[in-house]
């Protein structure tokens, strides 16, 4: 498929530079697979979920991921930055490097007195290795002792961190440290709402995927099939897959709660939709004509044009019936991105399915 077929404009005042306050008060489009959509407040969440319906989230934690240090070759400093994005081991971050032109393989990077680290590997796109003079927890104090957080780029361009994005960009369930982005769909949960859900009796089950930055990267390619996705390691434990199986079993629902949880979800399942334990990298690719194993619905924020988020939406409910939806967003006033307000997407459940399936 054409990546410009996932095209659409976006007035710049659609981007939300700040999130909602309180989150759980953001705006909700229903998206169901025929009809009118309608508008709703994340409140309303659970008016669309049945009793042992389960919402499966992403429990990663953002760490300080932005870093900026001095390049020394030589006699030859010069000032570089960096956005960490996947831990190769105890010792070593895959990154990418702003500038990147002149990186050398060997070049040295201080960060402070005592924290540097060495290029050892250098790749595509800006894509670097850092292999640091420090490993294990000892790596990670080091990294949030001169890191920030890495506000989106959309975000970045137009004003600076501050104090309360170290809050703002970390969902309230937050667990385990190694995400270099936020699962954005999860900001708008509180813990009002995790107890109106309780009320329902709605599942709440948490899964880990660390994000890394190249959900950022545009796609380059002007066809899906030429675009490669960087990996990113998520765990889904036996326990977990045996809870998950049992809601399709008695006939409910799997909900993600954004892209990540849902990537990490279809990694996990077989053809015959059955979600089994699972640890290690995926670079799943979701686009139009996949066909879903593990999940009946989707709630996420809105994403970028032609990127390969809007392209698993439009996988999931139909890339026009996204249009439509992405169009009534805009000229509803709803607010856009990683900060922006949520879409719950429920598409139509096949007769005698395990799990809902795709419709077009």
């Amino acid at each position: 498929m054409r990546v410009d077929s996932f095209d659409f404009d976006l007035p710049q005042d659609s981007i939300a530079l700040r999130p909602h306050n309180p989150r759980d008060e953001a705006k909700l489009l229903l998206v169901p697979p025929t009809g009118a959509f309608e508008d709703h407040s994340v409140l309303n969440l659970p008016d669309f979920l049945e009793p042992g319906d389960a919402l499966v989230f992403n429990d990663t934690k953002v760490i300080p991921a932005e870093l900026s240090g001095t390049r020394v070759r030589g006699e030859i400093r010069a000032g570089i930055h960096f956005n960490l994005h996947k831990r190769e081991d105890l010792s070593t971050w895959r990154a990418f490097a702003r500038p990147a032109k002149k990186v050398q393989l060997g070049d040295r990077i201080d960060f402070s007195d005592r924290f540097s680290a060495e290029i050892s590997e250098k790749g595509d796109a800006g894509e670097v290795c850092l292999r640091f003079n420090c490993d294990g927890p000892a790596l990670d104090r080091a990294i949030a002792s001169v890191g920030h957080i890495p506000l989106p780029p959309y975000i970045a361009s137009k004003r600076a961190e501050d104090e309360k994005d170290k809050t703002d960009y970390q969902t309230i369930y937050a667990d385990k440290d190694g995400a270099v982005a936020a699962p954005t769909a999860g900001l708008h949960f509180t813990d009002r709402l995790f107890s109106m859900l309780d009320e329902k009796k709605i599942e709440r089950h948490f899964v880990t995927l660390h994000v890394g930055a190249g959900t950022f990267l545009p796609v380059k390619a002007e066809d899906t099939n030429d675009h490669k996705m960087h990996a990113e390691w998520g765990e889904i434990s036996a326990a977990l897959a045996e809870k998950l199986n049992a809601v399709h079993a008695r006939g409910n629902r799997i909900i993600a709660v954004g892209t990540t949880s849902l990537r990490l979800l279809e990694s996990a399942a077989g053809d015959d939709g059955v979600i089994r334990p699972f640890c290690g990298d995926t670079d799943i690719f979701i686009t139009p004509g996949y066909h879903f194993r593990a999940i009946d619905g989707l709630m996420t924020n809105f994403h970028l044009p032609k990127s390969t988020l809007f392209m698993l939406v439009s996988a999931i409910m139909g890339r026009d019936r996204m249009q439509a939806a992405y169009a009534h967003a805009i000229a509803n006033g709803y607010r856009f991105y990683s900060y922006g307000d949520s879409s719950l997407l429920l598409p139509e459940r096949q007769e005698g399915a395990a799990q809902g399936e795709e419709t077009k």
